[in-house]
């Protein structure tokens, strides 16, 4: 089994807590669902700032890293298959890439 990097992009917040709490109640679902396919469960991100080529800095892209998981499956489309049912789809985008292994 490859591992695959399910990168979480933009994404609003919780208008409200308990929207909040039922979209945690979504993803630890989610993750129980996954079961032993869950490298690592999802890394939050907060303050990002980018470096063009060559140095200097660069504005951020309109859909910036927000956090990540790593998922084992079998191939590309397993690993689609987990990202298209991660809550996170309802407030955000994700991008799925295949680690390589060095």
């Amino acid at each position: 089994m490859a591992e695959y990097l399910i990168a979480y992009l933009g994404g609003r917040k919780p208008a409200t807590p308990q929207e909040g709490a039922e979209g945690m109640k979504k993803w630890q679902a989610w993750l129980a669902d996954l079961g032993d396919a869950v490298v690592n469960p999802g890394t939050p991100l907060s303050q990002s700032q980018f470096i063009a080529e060559g140095g200097g800095t660069m504005e951020t892209p309109d859909l910036p890293l927000t956090g990540f998981s790593i998922v084992k499956a079998d191939d590309m489309d397993g690993a689609m298959a987990i990202a298209n049912e991660c809550p996170f789809l309802l407030m955000g985008s994700l991008q799925v890439s295949q680690v390589m292994k060095m």
